[in-house]
């Protein structure tokens, strides 16, 4: 038995709506790409919606579209993958690390406003693990400095905050369809806004800064007319990867009902365990649950670990922290430390959970867990 920490959930009709799309005039970007972004918009609660290849390409428009540029400061998170603050580094800005919370393992509003200085210019909080991070007071530090928000929310499609979708709060949020991520197009990814003007600038880096919508362009010699108005990227999304999509909006509240169950089983399986830690929600929060992640204490994480390997179990760690990579600490991080960082991160196992995950697999993970760390 091998028991993956996160898969994607394909069916048989997932498989015929991709057929459809590879037996139609439209393979790359055509209807299924408007009507994706349509129901993700829809359903987050947004105005407008930009579907692009990967989760990084989502992030890495919407710090164009913020303008970001070089002496731009952007402060993130250090739990995270690297593509949080790397889309910084693309536009020639630098990522600033604020520590996390001890419990909700997100971002810190207290430490956001340690990091603040004149050349700050946003804010990317990552809702790790599909846990909102507290949006009301990162949405008011952002207001009293006159700064954009970006919302990571690779692992956070469907959570809510106080009554409200995550896509539905920042200036704009970003979302990955990777294959374990709460639904997949393959790979892919999609910006939310309400803001005209930055949807604009978004669908102009999407595809090469291109545009023929007579509105934009200088002037206009007729139908067969367009303009480069930017230095934008091929970041376009297939009909093929969006035809997958859509099928799997049709499950995604399932999906979330799943892994909300798995989590629940997980935290009443562990509760009064002294040497795990569960995940915190915060209070007003609905989880999506991509990840569920104890903390193993008093004990040796890294025998954990293998155990759990050895009997099967594809446990992960999830993240080192971003400044810890060589390239980091070859370009100017050497001396960034974000102590509660580093103790989760010395601590962090992640327990599979996907919507495919039966009673007995999780029973018998259950199972191991308790006895590795007894």
């Amino acid at each position: 038995m091998y028991i993956p920490y996160g898969r994607q959930c394909v069916d048989e009709e997932d498989i015929q709506e991709v057929v459809k799309v590879l037996q139609s005039d439209y393979l790359t970007t055509g209807p299924m790409v408007t009507e994706f972004e349509n129901r993700v918009a829809q359903y987050v609660g947004a105005k407008y919606a930009v579907a692009v290849n990967s989760g990084t390409a989502a992030l890495h428009i919407a710090c164009l579209a913020a303008g970001i540029g070089q002496g731009d400061e952007v402060i993130t998170s250090p739990v995270t993958f690297a593509a949080s603050s790397n889309c910084v580094l693309y536009c020639g800005g630098t990522p600033v690390f604020a520590d996390i919370d001890k419990d909700t393992y997100n971002i810190s509003p207290d430490e956001i406003e340690s990091k603040l200085t004149e050349n700050t210019k946003a804010i990317i909080p990552v809702h790790y693990t599909g846990q909102p991070c507290d949006m009301d007071a990162i949405m008011d530090i952002a207001k009293r400095h006159g700064l954009l928000v970006i919302e990571d929310g690779a692992h956070a499609l469907g959570a809510s905050y106080m009554g409200k979708k995550i896509g539905g709060i920042a200036d704009m949020t970003c979302f990955s369809f990777h294959p374990v991520k709460p639904i997949t197009t393959g790979e892919g990814g999609m910006v939310v806004t309400d803001n005209e003007e930055l949807y604009r600038r978004l669908t102009l880096f999407r595809s090469h800064g291109i545009t023929r919508d007579g509105d934009m362009m200088t002037h206009n010699e007729g139908g067969w007319y367009y303009e480069q108005l930017e230095l934008g990227y091929n970041y376009r999304i297939t009909d093929i990867s969006c035809a997958l999509g859509n099928s799997q909006m049709n499950k995604l509240d399932r999906f979330l009902e799943k892994r909300r169950a798995i989590a629940d089983r997980y935290n009443q399986a562990f509760e009064g365990v002294s040497r795990i830690k569960t995940p915190t929600v915060q209070e007003g929060c609905e989880s999506g649950w991509h990840l569920y992640m104890i903390q193993v204490m008093g004990c040796d994480r890294k025998a954990v670990f293998d155990r759990l390997r050895e009997n099967g179990i594809g446990v992960n760690v999830h993240y080192i922290p971003v400044y810890r990579h060589p390239y980091y600490q070859r370009n100017g991080y050497g001396g960034v430390c974000c102590p509660n960082a580093e103790l989760f991160y010395d601590r962090a196992i992640s327990l599979p959970i996907f919507p495919a995950l039966t009673n007995e697999q999780q029973g018998y993970v259950i199972d191991k867990v308790l006895e590795a760390v007894m």
